[in-house]
């Protein structure tokens, strides 16, 4: 292998990477490692002035637009690379009160400035939401969403789950119809050091809608390792890469649990 970072946790279905996610996809791609499908959340950005809590152990969520945008180019170009054809990417992004423009600027740059394209946009309601009882004209946010990435060249080839349900008269197939909502609850387990963990319930609804039997599963932003853990359970192969050590540690000893108790 061409000078690829050690995998930090592997499993018999999984490999987990602790470093840098621009820098670990450049070496995937050298070593010809491919995925299908990413289901990822990244930091939003959010920006909040005078604070040094920004949700995460390592990680501070406090980047100028500028060099946000040009980040998550960076990553797109990464995916480009090494996204298998017909593939998608699950790209879960909010907005935050301190920084709202942040998350249009930066869906604007991904579809103007790389190879892919919005295919859909999927409302995620949560089980529950801090109220907004200190604003005058701002709503309780409880909806975030997911921002579905195919190439531009594969916008009617890319692969969902969507069953074929019968033919027209015309010979043109139909489908089932399935919405762009779900509703699911908010996280797994909220550590110090993750205050914006990922839903396994969630993840596993987007599975259902995207993921086929043998596709492998990709997460950069892996986090305390929900994708992974739910890649696990379906018996999908599955790579992630986490910038935070403890996080890691934190990913390692979830999945060894799961394992132990038979969960997956």
């Amino acid at each position: 292998m061409k000078n690829m970072k050690k995998e930090y946790f592997k499993t018999e279905l999984s490999t987990l990477y602790n470093g840098d996610c621009v820098e670990v996809m450049k070496n995937m791609y050298n070593n010809n490692i491919k995925v299908d499908k990413v289901i990822t959340s990244p930091p939003y950005n959010i920006i909040r002035p005078n604070s040094t809590d920004r949700g995460y152990d390592e990680y501070k969520d406090g980047m100028s637009n500028i060099d946000y945008i040009n980040f998550t180019l960076e990553v797109f170009k990464g995916y480009d690379n090494i996204l298998n054809k017909n593939g998608a990417i699950l790209y879960n992004m909010s907005y935050g009160t301190e920084n709202p423009n942040c998350m249009i600027k930066t869906i604007n740059a991904i579809v103007t400035q790389t190879e892919f394209t919005l295919a859909d946009i999927i409302t995620w309601k949560k089980s529950t939401a801090t109220p907004n009882n200190v604003s005058h004209n701002k709503l309780t946010r409880i909806c975030e969403f997911v921002y579905v990435f195919c190439r531009q060249s594969e916008y009617m080839t890319f692969k969902t789950n969507k069953e074929k349900v019968g033919v027209r008269e015309t010979g043109q197939s139909t489908y089932e119809n399935v919405y762009n909502f779900i509703d699911a609850k908010n996280n797994d387990e909220v550590t110090d050091l993750n205050k914006a963990t990922f839903s396994s319930e969630f993840v596993q609804r987007l599975f259902n809608l995207y993921v086929g039997k043998t596709d492998i599963v990709f997460d950069n932003f892996s986090g305390t390792g929900t994708t992974m853990k739910v890649s696990e359970e379906n018996n999908n192969k599955f790579y992630g890469i986490e910038l935070s050590k403890a996080q890691c540690d934190f990913t390692i000893k979830r999945i060894k649990r799961g394992i132990q108790q038979n969960l997956f």
